[in-house]
């Protein structure tokens, strides 16, 4: 939209319009129509086709060489290109992605100031509040346990191991800064059988660990 003009009055509902119409391109895709546009949004034709033609205009939008429909234009990538990361969408896809992969419970913790503090607990597996005492309960749940000894663990290890009483364990990864100061961990609940092997259980997450590293140690 061109700079310049009265913000007040009607001004607001029509930039609210037009970001509606921006959204609904990005949502459908490249080749939607005005006549699309104007029913999705359940906004009038005459007005869909004034924003449409407004925002190409100032090249928010373009119009497909083979006049099929519309696409976003350069300026909204620009736009895109400097937008604050949204650091609690992505760590919440990774957590997803590791539950629905790795048949385990997946708990986030973050250590920032040197407390442990639960961030993300799989619903399925939910940790108890009382095993999260200082020093952990080891029996009271495993799960915990691990993420309460990853601080004592040496600055170089990947994770710990802690197999509790109720023939459950647990490895919880170490996601660590550049400097190698922990900023939080994963903990993985599981049967404990499955620790007998806990490289090859940390093998299955050691992506998805290196990925929580970028999104949380990401200025």
């Amino acid at each position: 939209m061109s700079p310049g003009g009265d913000a007040g009055g009607r001004q607001p509902h029509a930039v609210r319009s037009a970001l509606s119409v921006l959204e609904e391109v990005a949502r459908a895709g490249p080749g939607i129509t005005a006549k699309q546009i104007s029913a999705a949004l359940g906004l009038p034709r005459a007005t869909t086709y004034r924003l449409v033609n407004l925002l190409v205009q100032d090249e928010y939008l373009v119009r497909l060489p083979d006049l099929s429909g519309f696409a976003l234009g350069h300026r909204v990538t620009l736009l895109a290109s400097n937008a604050v990361p949204d650091r609690e969408r992505e760590t919440a896809e990774i957590l997803r992605g590791m539950r629905a992969r790795i048949r385990a419970g997946v708990h986030l913790a973050s250590f920032r100031d040197g407390r442990l503090e639960l961030v993300d607990v799989d619903p399925d597996f939910p940790l108890t509040a009382a095993a999260l005492a200082d020093p952990p309960e080891l029996g009271a749940d495993p799960g915990a346990a691990a993420l309460g000894l990853l601080p004592a663990a040496g600055a170089v290890e990947r994770y710990v191991v802690c197999v509790g009483q109720s023939g459950y364990g647990s490895l919880a990864a170490a996601v660590r800064d550049g400097a190698g100061v922990l900023v939080a961990g994963v903990a993985l609940a599981v049967p404990a059988p499955r620790l007998d092997d806990p490289a090859g259980l940390y093998g299955l997450v050691h992506d998805d660990i290196e990925r929580l590293r970028v999104v949380l140690t990401r200025g």
